[in-house]
């Protein structure tokens, strides 16, 4: 039997996104990115915990997220869970755990750590880097074809 693998993350940028490149050329980009919980503890007081997440994304994904992220910048993240172990230059082990972004959603407008609208869709690392939804104009028609 098949499992699943998918994470869905809402937050805020932890740093820029550092932007590189393969020996084989495929752009990679790496950030953070915080989630937050809030709740009331047993005396009425309010409390918050914070959760940090290591993300990557591939390709024209990868390219967007460094031309358009920055720290702060509230996203959307569809992806996969990996964990890695390499070995440094000490030769100790290390191991990670991130997010493989598949999708990214800026949310908020340029420059805005918050707030909604100006969603801009990226297409995952697979889909041609010239489609149509890599455009930083908005699509036409906007709300009003949503039917329902």
């Amino acid at each position: 039997m098949a499992g699943v693998n998918k994470a869905i993350l809402i937050g805020n940028l932890g740093r820029d996104p550092e932007l590189r490149y393969t020996q084989s050329g495929s752009a990679v980009a790496n950030f953070t990115l915080a989630t937050s919980e809030n709740w009331n503890n047993k005396n009425g007081e309010r409390e918050e915990r914070t959760e940090w997440h290591r993300i990557v994304a591939w390709g024209r994904t990868a390219e967007l997220c460094a031309q358009y992220l920055a720290k702060g910048r509230t996203v959307y993240i569809e992806g996969r869970i990996q964990t890695r172990e390499w070995e440094d230059k000490e030769g100790q082990k290390r191991r990670t755990t991130e997010i493989v972004a598949n999708t990214v959603q800026f949310l908020g407008g340029r420059g805005q750590g918050s707030g909604g609208g100006g969603g801009r869709d990226l297409p995952p690392p697979s889909a041609p880097s010239d489609a149509a939804s890599n455009s930083s104009e908005p699509p036409p028609g906007g709300d009003d074809d949503i039917p329902f």
